[in-house]
């Protein structure tokens, strides 16, 4: 976790958490969170993995056996990728650069309605291919059954924020600018429908001014289930 490991590295200096957090200028509101168990933004893990002259992936890895107070922090990335590189492992080194920590948001409802909540729940680290399309991503946890199976209850969705879509694309919208819906949105001359993949759920159709009721958010990207 990536407590233990700031924490270890604060030890190691003599100092303390929140002495390194003031000189970062990061605020210590920041410092409670992460001991809560909440991942620091990628910018910030980055400007402290250089504070320390150690890799984002040892501040941010899930491996255990890097808490051990015998092994040391590896100083570069390039010498361990092209390691790991001589193994016959089938594990992929992706650059730390295009590592994104993107926001989740809960919820958005699939079917029985609730109300988008503004406030971050969490961060999800996600691979992106540059820093302007990671600027237009956030993540949704999806409530309600409407999408299933495609999309279950529980379910992550990865959002990129944008106010219009093709009909037929699965997407983010609001209903009179509150309830969040995820669905297949289709088009006619003058009516938006709102299509389920659950069976028990009818299009929702609305037409002339009722259009106006529906904003679009994003276009769905990716689906991240858990096991």
């Amino acid at each position: 976790m990536f407590w233990e490991r700031f924490y270890k590295l604060c030890k190691n200096r003599g100092t303390s958490p929140n002495t390194i957090a003031a000189e970062l200028r990061i605020s210590s509101g920041s410092v409670t969170e992460w001991k809560k168990g909440r991942m620091p933004r990628f910018s910030t893990a980055k400007k402290i993995a250089d504070y320390f002259g150690v890799t984002v992936d040892y501040l941010l890895s899930d491996d255990s056996e890097l808490l051990s107070d015998k092994s040391e922090p590896p100083a570069t990335t390039k010498e361990n990728r092209a390691e790991a590189n001589t193994s016959k492992s089938n594990v992929i080194f992706l650059d730390t650069k295009n590592i994104y920590l993107i926001p989740l948001f809960e919820s958005v409802s699939a079917g029985l309605g609730s109300y988008a909540d503004s406030d971050v729940i969490d961060y999800v680290p996600l691979y992106i291919a540059n820093a302007a399309e990671a600027e237009e991503t956030m993540c949704i946890r999806v409530c309600g059954d409407s999408m299933y199976p495609k999309i279950e209850e529980g379910d992550i969705i990865q959002v990129h924020k944008q106010d219009s879509v093709d009909s037929g694309t699965l997407a983010v919208v609001l209903l009179d600018k509150e309830e969040g819906l995820v669905k297949r949105v289709e088009y006619g001359l003058n009516w938006i429908e709102l299509h389920s993949i659950n069976p028990m759920y009818k299009p929702m159709r609305f037409t002339g001014p009722d259009v106006q009721r529906i904003q679009v958010v994003g276009t769905v990207k990716k689906i991240i289930k858990s096991v």
